[in-house]
């Protein structure tokens, strides 16, 4: 199927490790995530590539998780007259750059530390490119995430609250918050907005159906049915990505990284306690293996 967005908008699919990049070229060129930090110098090039010698004007982040700022940094070296817009919930941590509030230490992940210089406000409208997108509050993977909408093409940058196949782990809900409502309203949003086109955090730019709606809404309602599925689901998320971060790594040297990753230890903890540690990490490790997305060798474990 064809999916058509709206004038100078592209979109670089990154996969898991990396948000997709998203780039609006016009009167006012804009980025739109950057991507995870091993990925900024490919982000620098892709961007470079993509808007022709012209620099970006604004950078926006749809939310603060690593995956989707990583390369901030390095756009901001590169661009140092680029204006970074980021939602406003996590705007003191961003400026005192504490990593455990924005949960780059807890998750184990990386993220250098950035600036931002201005705040998107959901209900206001901002010129990307050449026309006007709304900035909507969209709550649940992340309380402070937005997505934008462009209504004149009903295109949206969906982030993480809508893919193709689902949505992204409800964090709120891992640290004992409950966000699966908020989840619930935020597809009521978007199915109030009308998409034609969705822009996913990851993945590839889909048309909006029917269908895309009620499978969403379908994990929704296992999720809110059995938490400890949600919980057991979002802890391979947090293993997949550390192995698509490092490719290959020792059983021994990946399992202590485990072990010392405070937000594996906190679902544990809450949802799996009656489970050792050790047995539980390797639990998953094999249903990762099982499915095709890991690796196990005498003493490694690969990325697959």
């Amino acid at each position: 199927m064809t999916h058509f967005l709206p004038p100078g908008l592209s979109v670089i699919e990154r996969g898991w490790l990396s948000a997709n990049l998203v780039l609006a070229q016009g009167q006012r060129p804009a980025l739109i995530d950057s991507g995870y930090v091993s990925h900024a110098e490919q982000t620098l090039q892709l961007v470079a590539a993509s808007l022709k010698g012209q620099a970006p004007e604004l950078l926006l982040n749809t939310h603060l998780h690593s995956d989707h700022c990583g390369g901030n940094a390095a756009l901001q070296a590169a661009y140092p007259q680029m204006r970074t817009l980021i939602p406003p919930g996590h705007a003191r941590q961003v400026a005192d750059w504490d990593e455990e509030a924005l949960t780059y230490q807890p998750t184990g992940q990386r993220c250098p530390r950035f600036r931002f210089d201005a705040l998107l406000q959901p209900g206001q409208d901002i010129l990307l490119g050449d026309l006007p997108w709304q900035v909507h509050a969209a709550p649940g993977h992340d309380p402070h995430s937005v997505i934008l909408f462009e209504p004149a093409s009903r295109t949206l940058v969906s982030a993480d609250a809508l893919w193709e196949n689902g949505f992204g782990v409800i964090f709120p809900e891992l640290e004992g918050e409950e966000a699966f409502g908020e989840v619930a309203a935020t597809l009521d949003l978007i199915e109030q907005l009308q998409p034609a086109t969705v822009v996913p955090g990851h993945g590839p730019v889909f048309g909006m159906r029917t269908e895309v709606m009620e499978r969403a809404r379908q994990r929704l309602a296992g999720f809110q049915k059995d938490p400890q599925r949600h919980a057991q689901h979002a802890a391979k998320v947090l293993l997949k990505f550390k192995l698509l971060e490092v490719q290959k790594q020792t059983r021994e040297v990946f399992m202590s990284w485990a072990r010392n990753t405070p937000y594996l230890g906190l679902v544990h903890q809450r949802f799996f306690a009656e489970q050792l540690l050790e047995d539980w990490l390797s639990q998953l490790l094999a249903d990762l293996a099982k499915v095709g997305a890991a690796e196990l060798e005498e003493g490694w474990v690969l990325n697959r």
